[in-house]
């Protein structure tokens, strides 16, 4: 569906560049509309027929875009941070400005996470009420044993404000360093590694695999991302 919108608005959101600096640049002549020269900021046009150039470049418009990220340790999910590195500039050829992490990985955790500026979509995906399953891998210093799984398949009791609805925990490795999967259905503040902590465990590494039924890209190596597929993104909106 077409969409009416001023000129400089269409370029801000497709990242020419600020509001500011668009309008400057319409100034110096650098903006055609339709092959012709415009120098009017609040122009109005038409996303579907009209053809935008920018230093004889098209800008296309994009409504909406959606990004799997293999997210690397050390970066935030944030939109914007004055001292660390965000996902949303790991994302580079983004279209869009409005893009943010659908939830949040810790700063030292890695795996998958998607970016969107479908606030539709995210708000379904993170509702405490849909319990949306994620999976994550992870090290463990001590050594995992049935007792976890069966205290975890209960629930495991945080403190006396919070116990963790039921979780599926796979045992991959028991040893001194154990490796396991987990899956839970809700997302609260470092979770996974406050879950392990009751039982007197310690998460030494940890990727999410999953959200729902979207499975981190294995051709993804860390930092990488790619654009989600429309199959992708209708599994993502058919969440129940």
């Amino acid at each position: 569906m077409s969409k009416m919108i001023r000129l400089d608005k269409f370029l801000a959101e497709m990242g020419v560049g600020t509001r500011s600096e668009v309008k400057l640049y319409i100034k110096k002549g650098y903006v055609r509309v339709n092959e012709n020269t415009v120098r009017t900021a609040d122009l109005r046009i038409d996303t579907d027929s009209d053809t935008v150039t920018f230093k004889d470049e098209i800008v296309g418009f994009v409504k909406t875009e959606y990004y799997m990220l293999n997210k690397p340790a050390g970066v935030v999910s944030a939109t914007e941070d004055a001292k660390d590195r965000t996902v949303v500039d790991l994302i580079t050829d983004r279209k869009r400005k409005d893009i943010f992490p659908v939830g949040r990985l810790d700063k030292d955790t890695e795996g998958l996470l998607v970016l969107t500026n479908d606030g539709a979509l995210a708000h379904r995906l993170l509702s405490p009420k849909k319990h949306v399953s994620k999976v994550y891998y992870a090290k463990i210093s001590g050594i995992v044993d049935e007792r976890d799984v069966e205290v975890f398949k209960k629930g495991v009791v945080i403190d006396e404000t919070f116990t963790a609805m039921p979780a599926n925990l796979k045992i991959l490795i028991s040893a001194e360093v154990s490796e396991i999967e987990v899956e839970i259905f809700e997302g609260k503040y470092h979770q996974v590694k406050r879950m392990f902590e009751a039982v007197g465990k310690k998460v030494i590494y940890l990727k999410r695999l999953s959200m729902g039924a979207l499975k981190l890209d294995e051709k993804l190596t860390t930092g990488q991302y790619r654009p989600l597929t429309e199959e992708e993104i209708e599994s993502l909106k058919n969440e129940r």
